[in-house]
């Protein structure tokens, strides 16, 4: 998908940088099956660009996202039943028995198999989806004032976007029951002290935190670091034990001791320069299984 076809978002690269704007303010930006898709294929454009080693998203207006769009239903056996077999959503999978992939599941797992680290820079208050989606996000920032929202169980649902096994990890087990159970609205203080949030900034300092702190990735870390302890860590976190993180991390320092990032890394750290690292295009290394970029695996 070309980015000037895409009709809820902007897609824009600058000084290695992409930034992923939402762009129905009057809407809300309220999460739509055009808006799935869409995300999905931004997400493409970032991992095909070499060029890009950092990417935003963020949103226009009051709200970065204000969950689905609820005049839109959601999914039900008898929409499936219905719904005409070349429905773009259908054809992303199943899970089984018949039952189509949630579509905020397939934005965040998108969003988690990504190879460059994603900055989200909340714009506004963010409900359900606007919420889940972000969680397998590498850094969060969110102007003052901002208030998220998982209040799925005050419409009769559950969390969704695979945030059942995010959340936990990112807040820990009894936040994330709090905020689900009540379905209460969270400030943005609160979302920062349980460790949702890196940063509470004022509005006009929003986006050039989150590019001041995309431009530190940029200028300071090798591509195929940051690819590679992205996975490193999110993947630890199912890990058995630290012993497994041992064989992962030694495999890693092995592979890369005699590269040309480490080479680079350590002589423009000797003649007191910057670094100009090269470029990095997977595949990642066996020993570092490469999450599905379809998201597809269930």
């Amino acid at each position: 998908m070309n980015p000037s076809d895409f009709q809820t978002l902007s897609y824009e690269v600058d000084d290695h940088v992409a930034t992923i704007t939402f762009t129905r303010p009057e809407q809300r930006n309220t999460f739509t099956t055009e808006g799935c898709l869409e995300l999905v294929a931004a997400f493409d454009l970032v991992d095909a660009d070499d060029d890009v080693r950092a990417v935003i998203l963020t949103g226009t207006g009051k709200s970065f996202c204000a969950g689905a769009d609820l005049g839109r239903g959601f999914v039900s056996k008898e929409k499936v039943e219905q719904a005409d077999p070349d429905d773009p959503m259908l054809k992303r999978g199943y899970v089984g028995d018949g039952v189509p992939r949630d579509g905020g599941g397939i934005t965040s797992l998108r969003i988690a198999a990504c190879t460059k680290p994603v900055i989200v820079a909340f714009n506004g208050s963010a409900v359900g989806v606007g919420v889940t989606m972000t969680l397998p996000a590498d850094i969060r920032i969110a102007v003052t004032g901002t208030k998220l929202g998982l209040v799925f169980g005050r419409r009769g649902l559950v969390p969704e976007a695979a945030s059942s096994w995010f959340l936990p990890r990112v807040v820990g087990i009894n936040k994330a029951l709090e905020w689900c159970l009540t379905g209460r609205l969270v400030t943005a203080e609160e979302a920062h002290e349980a460790g949702l949030l890196n940063h509470v900034v004022e509005p006009e300092e929003l986006l050039p935190k989150a590019r001041e702190i995309a431009q530190e990735i940029v200028a300071n870390v090798a591509p195929r670091s940051a690819v590679y302890t992205r996975r490193m860590l999110w993947s630890m976190l199912s890990a058995s034990d630290p012993w497994e993180a041992h064989d992962t991390d030694s495999r890693a320092i092995y592979e890369l001791g005699g590269s040309a990032e480490v080479k680079e890394g350590i002589a423009s750290f000797l003649e007191r320069r910057p670094a100009e690292f090269p470029g990095f295009a997977g595949p990642l290394p066996d020993y570092l299984p490469e999450w599905p970029r379809d998201a597809s695996r269930v």
